[in-house]
This record gives C-alpha cells, structure tokens and sequence, in this order.
C-alpha cells in the first residue's frame, strides 16, 4: 500500500502532528519527526474535504495521520483506554493510513471554537456533547459536515477524528513497511 505525504504545501493545510512534540496527552514525543501521510484513497478524500472547507472560508489544522503500528502500541501502552484509542490487537485505523486527526482553521488562521482539546478524552469530546457552548458545537457540525460530504466516516467519541469507511479493507503498517521513517531518528 502507498501512502502519500500530506505537507503544508502540498494540501494547503497546517500541520501540528502532535505526536512529535511534548503538547499530546502522553507529554512526550511518540514520533521522531513530524511528518503526516494517508493512504491514496484517504489523501484523494481529504483534497475533496479542503476545497469544501476553502468554499466556505475554512482551512485545516492536521493533527495526525498515519500513525505506524509502534506508535499505536506506544499510545497504548500509556493510555490503555479503548473509549479513545484502538488496542494494538484490532488494528487502527490510523495504522492503516486511513484516518486522520483535524481541526477547522477560521479565515485568519486562527482554530475555531471546539470545546475542547484536541486528544481530550472526555464526553465533552464526543459527537453531539450538551455541555459545550452552541458555538462549539456549530464548528463541530460544520466539521462534520465537510468531512461526511468529503466521503470520510466519524468516530463519536472524538470530534477531531475521521475515517475511511471500511478501513479494515489496508493493511496495518509498521514504519518499516511504510518507510515514513517517523519513529527513528537519523
């Protein structure tokens, strides 16, 4: 399977692959590098969701993409939590390139109202929360919006988080099989 570099350039979007700084839940780097890759279908699905959003006056903040199978283990091995990450045994599908981690970015480049975090682990952070202000809660929609109309699935625990449909289809990868050379340092 190829995966495809997602660079700010390149997608028009703004990175801040969050795995490869302290500001994660973990407050350690999980990746050496902060580099975000999809898988061709997920790449093709988030160029359709970035001309949606430029229509309506929005730009994309990456979280992460991709994420190799020692990352997902790593994640897990701090945070145990199925509720918000998938257990190295049932495959993410972050680990297949088939997922990503996003926020909307309003005209002047600053992030909407979400509220909360990104990597909350929180009911505050789930599709359809009560108790976020109505704001946060017309970003998520339109959020969602965008991504649904791009061909991408939701998780209803994580407001930050799509999926391809169906992602068990590719295979889980490690950084070796997919060369990104994400989890070591040269």
């Amino acid at each position: 399977m190829k995966l495809v570099e997602i660079t700010k350039t390149g997608f028009d979007v703004e990175l801040d692959i969050r795995y490869a700084s302290n500001n994660n839940f973990t407050s350690a780097p999980i990746y050496s590098r902060p580099r975000c890759f999809l898988n061709e279908e997920a790449a093709e699905n988030l160029q359709i969701a970035i001309i949606l959003a430029k229509q309506m006056g929005y730009r994309f903040k990456l979280f992460d993409g991709f994420r190799p199978t020692e990352a997902v283990q790593a994640l897990w091995d701090h945070t145990p939590n199925p509720d918000y990450l998938a257990p190295p045994t049932s495959g993410s599908p972050h680990a297949r390139g088939a997922a990503i981690d996003l926020t909307l970015l309003d005209g002047n480049g600053d992030e909407v109202e979400m509220g909360t975090g990104f990597d909350a682990m929180t009911v505050k952070s789930h599709h359809g929360a009560l108790d976020i202000s109505g704001l946060a809660q017309q970003n998520r929609a339109t959020l969602l919006g965008i991504m649904t109309s791009a061909g991408w699935d939701f998780y209803r625990n994580e407001w930050w988080h799509y999926q391809l449909f169906k992602p068990r289809r590719y295979p889980t990868l490690s950084d070796v099989a997919a060369n990104t050379k994400m989890m070591v340092s040269e």
